[in-house]
């Protein structure tokens, strides 16, 4: 094959693939054996053979290869030159007509800190195995900063560990201001920002504590807590909205089909299991097990290959109830978007994993939405024993104060804080029935809207018991100051 004809290869191409490629020594077969990073039509990252020898591939095709082949080239060179650790490059070429394409040694048995963090992230907070991960990687970006580089796209994924060893990949976003001299204290600021707005809230008040860590390896400014949660605070908002636009368009995060007859959208990785799913949606819906039918939805516990999933339909009553509901975003799409936005913002919520919309030449019809089955009970039967006496486990009330105090910081009113949406799962309260939840642009409106879920929430137990009045104390108000 030649390099070209990748453009056309989709997400998917058949592998192993052979591609002649040629460099100073003369031309020689690429044979790419997997993929691990796939930009459809534009970018292939892959492991092969190159002149007997196992290389990690970076193939760029498309108008803009020239471009990209050329910022992963400068990176590269930035980080050798200045000693930093980085996967050396072993051949490379740009021909024209063609794209460009570099050829890194292969480090085998390497980890990215994003996948050594998956699997401490569920420890208590900073815990010993965490501030190591963590520690490791605010070393090695205090060494870039040091050298006057930075990465414009920081995260775990892009810093490998092999041994002893930390490798910083991805030479296209690497810059450089002023190469071999200490990276200005703005420019530090904004790129620690990238780094730590990353990272789970719930390590926010340890932030001081990590940057000891950036300090050991660079020292050359004084960098104030108060001034870098802007930066934090600044690019989350950024990635929050960024990802609310990816929930809804092809992307490697998710698989979406957008059109007059129905729009579909599938986590990426979920895509082979669910793809049966939506198509039988109806029938597995009225053969699950049936929590509630009729009316405006339908919610069904349904397995799915051994694996317990929820699907609720919402139902078009009648033509009147089209009419209003036909011009308008699906309350499936609204509640995919509420529960991918807690997700992203660690809130805990049954994992979206599915919509469907359906269309007729654009007007909607039902939807579908399928998401992870939760297996706790939920707060009402959880709290029913203590109800008289409000002697409720103490872990299980912090986990509800830590509840109200994400969605008081984040401004979300949920709409029905009912406590048959309050599921008790893996050691926190989670959150279901997303159809009317908002995150409020103002404290006003916020204020307003978080005081009627407030009451709906304490009506959950009868006035006079003891665990109402427990609760009363500890759930805070909200007051309508102004922003």
């Amino acid at each position: 094959m030649r390099l070209s004809e990748l453009k056309n290869a989709g997400r998917t191409p058949a592998l192993p693939m052979n591609i002649a490629l040629e460099d100073a020594a003369g031309p020689a077969e690429l044979q790419l054996l997997s993929l691990l990073r796939v930009l459809p039509g534009q970018r292939y990252v892959g492991a092969g053979i190159w002149r007997g020898r196992t290389v990690l591939a970076k193939l760029l095709v498309g108008p803009k290869a020239p471009r990209h082949f050329q910022r992963e080239r400068d990176g590269v060179q930035a980080l050798a030159k200045q000693g930093l650790p980085t996967p050396l490059l072993l051949a490379d070429g740009l021909q024209e007509g063609e794209g460009g394409w570099l050829l890194f040694e292969f480090l085998d048995q390497a980890e990215s800190l994003g996948d050594a963090w998956k699997s401490v992230e569920a420890l208590p907070s900073l815990a010993d195995e965490q501030q190591s991960v963590l520690g490791d990687a605010l070393a090695v970006v205090g060494q870039m900063h040091a050298k006057g580089l930075w990465q414009e796209d920081l995260h775990l994924d892009n810093l490998l560990r092999q041994g002893s060893t930390l490798y910083v990949i991805d030479g296209a976003g690497i810059r450089v201001e002023e190469a071999g001299k200490p990276l200005s204290r703005q420019k530090v600021l904004e790129n620690l920002g990238v780094f730590f707005a990353q990272l789970p809230k719930s390590l926010e008040p340890f932030t001081e504590e990590l940057l000891v860590y950036y300090l050991l390896s660079n020292g050359e400014h004084g960098l104030p807590v108060e001034a870098l949660q802007k930066q934090i605070d600044k690019v989350r908002s950024w990635r929050l909205r960024d990802y609310l636009i990816k929930i809804g368009r092809e992307c490697s995060l998710f698989s979406v089909e957008d059109g007059p007859f129905a729009l579909r959208a599938i986590r990426r990785e979920e895509v082979a299991s669910m793809l049966p799913v939506l198509e039988k949606a109806d029938v597995l819906v009225e053969g699950g097990h049936l929590y509630k039918t009729g009316g405006a939805a339908s919610v069904a516990k349904v397995d799915v290959a051994g694996r317990e999933v929820v699907i609720k339909r919402y139902n078009i009553k009648n033509l009147a109830h089209w009419l209003k509901r036909f011009w308008r975003p699906s309350r499936a799409w609204h509640s995919w978007r509420e529960g991918n936005r807690l997700r992203f913002l660690g809130i805990a919520t049954p994992k979206p994993l599915a919509l469907l919309e359906k269309r007729f030449v654009w007007l909607r019809r039902e939807a579908f939405l399928v998401t992870e089955f939760l297996p706790g009970p939920d707060i009402i039967e959880r709290f029913a024993p203590y109800v008289a006496s409000g002697d409720a486990p103490e872990a299980e009330l912090q986990a509800l104060d830590l509840l109200f105090a994400q969605l008081i910081r984040e401004r979300i009113s949920h709409g029905d804080l009912k406590g048959h949406n309050v599921f008790w799962h893996n050691d926190r309260w989670s959150l279901i029935d997303l159809d009317a939840m908002c995150q409020h642009g103002s404290q006003t409106s916020f204020a307003a809207a978080f005081a009627k879920d407030r009451a709906r929430f304490m009506r959950n137990w009868p006035a006079d018991s003891a665990l109402h009045q427990l609760l009363e104390q500890r759930i805070p108000t909200v007051s309508k100051a102004p922003d």
